[in-house]
């Protein structure tokens, strides 16, 4: 359970997020510095133009008098954001609102995985539940989009997985397609970055495992195919008895990777 003085830290170092991003707070907010202020006034700009990504956002001059703030203060303010992907400064061409994307989440998610338990099995295993997680969740959308259409896109990329998987070849680009197609179909773009973002971070981190995964490839192949032929056939219970079964032989060279190092030496 998270603790009350942990969940303290977490909303002094987050105030910003937690303050009315229109500069409005509810409740008194804590003292944040000038840089995060003029963050925190330049998400407010955003918002209160109705910018969108790839907007241009006023020059630095403008927004300095427009917030009431230092260049340097706006600068660095642009760099953090630039950070989180919520603007995007090009040289000579000017700032614009950003893709918003999951893309630092990404970094952080890859960078924490790595420096985690040496092998990073801990970590996937993590990773791996949470995607599986999303997976299960959403599935009744899933499968009350997918019911009664044909999905010439997403069968084509299941039999490149048989194929290669007969071949003990790994299918990444199919893998990336399938799931992509599968929530396009519902049309929640958070749920497809976020379920994508975990993605990424579980194909950075099994390279480690890769001398094991050549033998769950065939079975994993076979789970995309019915999980797509399920979503089909409006079939809940069968759609995710086959998401638990694309997640199995994974689950299964985690627990034995993570049995081996936890063996003294």
């Amino acid at each position: 359970m998270m603790s009350d003085k942990f969940l303290q830290q977490i909303i002094a170092e987050s105030s910003d997020i937690f303050q009315d991003p229109r500069g409005e707070s509810a409740a008194a907010t804590p003292f944040v510095n000038r840089s995060t202020a003029t963050m925190q006034a330049v998400r407010a700009y955003i918002l209160s133009h109705d910018l969108q990504p790839g907007s241009p956002l006023p020059t630095e001059a403008v927004l300095c008098a427009e917030l009431g703030v230092s260049r340097s203060s706006v600068r660095e303010a642009l760099r953090k954001l630039e950070a989180l992907d919520i603007v995007r400064v090009h040289q000579g061409r000017g700032t614009f609102v950003g893709d918003m994307s999951l893309r630092p989440l990404v970094d952080t998610l890859i960078l924490r995985s790595s420096l985690t338990s040496g092998s990073g099995a801990d970590s996937l295993a993590d990773v791996v539940a949470l995607r599986k997680y999303l997976d299960l969740g959403i599935s009744a959308d899933v499968v009350a989009a997918l019911k009664g259409t044909e999905n010439p896109v997403l069968h084509a990329a299941v039999s490149a997985m048989d194929e290669k998987a007969a071949a003990g070849e790994r299918y990444l680009e199919e893998d990336a397609t399938f799931h992509s197609g599968i929530l396009d179909a519902v049309g929640n773009s958070i749920a497809k970055q976020m379920v994508s973002a975990l993605w990424l971070v579980h194909m950075a981190v099994i390279p480690d495992l890769a001398e094991h995964i050549e033998a769950g490839l065939e079975a994993t192949a076979r789970a995309h195919r019915a999980i797509l032929d399920a979503a089909e056939a409006g079939d809940l219970k069968g759609y995710r008895k086959a998401v638990r079964a694309h997640y199995r032989p994974l689950e299964e060279i985690l627990a034995r990777r993570r049995t081996a190092e936890s063996q003294p030496e």
